[in-house]
């Protein structure tokens, strides 16, 4: 199981060490939260940095088939040449690849699964990528599923459908059960951070095998908080 390093920073051990899943094609990484994957306003490291660490013999690095905000953690997924990147961005735009998030929400829905259809659209261009609840903006599903209750939280199992900027922490928060840690959206918590994770990606990557499932572990900052929240069976807290 891979461990958190300290936010925005990874070393080329580190990258390494991070490595959830390899063939031929694709690569699947844990990123670490606090580190983004390609430069921004706020500029300093990136995950692009540390690419060239994945390249395997190959005389390209991999490059990223999508992408996870700055604070969220988890599966990454990184095609590893030109025409694995292609097939990659195929099944991704085509909304064939399945992904699973894991959250800590601030209360909770009264059922245990549902859906939230709400279009996103970006808000005041001032405030760089922050989204709102927009009936004219572009259309948003996520489905979720209740993992566990406790304390005034709850563990929920996020399915994006659309792949729309903060999709997740928008539709959460619009709901009135914010994800934990969220400062943007939510209510936030000083020195806690965002209880949102790319648990799991599913890719059909070979038309005649079985598609590839890769999971990645909590990261160290969830862990306490999913340990107090009572799984159902079949829901490992790990």
């Amino acid at each position: 199981m891979t461990q958190d390093r300290p936010k925005g920073h990874i070393s080329r051990s580190d990258i390494l060490t991070r490595l959830l899943y390899r063939d031929a094609l694709m690569l699947v990484i844990d990123k670490p939260a606090g580190l983004p994957v390609h430069p921004d306003a706020k500029g300093g490291e990136t995950l692009a940095d540390h690419l060239d660490a994945l390249r395997f013999g190959l005389p390209r690095r991999p490059e990223l088939a999508h992408r996870l905000d700055r604070d969220t953690s988890g599966c990454l997924v990184l095609g590893r040449h030109r025409k694995a990147l292609e097939r990659l961005s195929r099944l991704f735009a085509d909304n064939k690849v399945s992904k699973t998030y894991w959250a800590v929400v601030v209360g909770g829905p009264e059922a245990d699964a549902g859906a939230i259809m709400l279009a996103l659209s970006p808000r005041d261009p001032a405030q760089g990528w922050r989204m709102q609840v927009d009936p004219a903006g572009l259309p948003a599903l996520t489905r979720w599923q209740v993992l566990g209750r406790g304390g005034g939280l709850t563990w929920l199992a996020l399915e994006p459908v659309t792949g729309r900027t903060h999709q997740l922490r928008v539709h959460c928060a619009s709901m009135g059960w914010p994800i934990l840690g969220d400062r943007v959206y939510g209510r936030g918590g000083a020195g806690q951070g965002l209880h949102l994770y790319a648990r799991a990606v599913t890719v059909p990557l070979y038309p005649k095998r079985d598609p590839i499932t890769v999971e990645a572990p909590a990261p160290a900052g969830m862990q306490e908080t999913l340990a107090m929240l009572k799984g159902k069976e079949g829901h490992p807290s790990g």
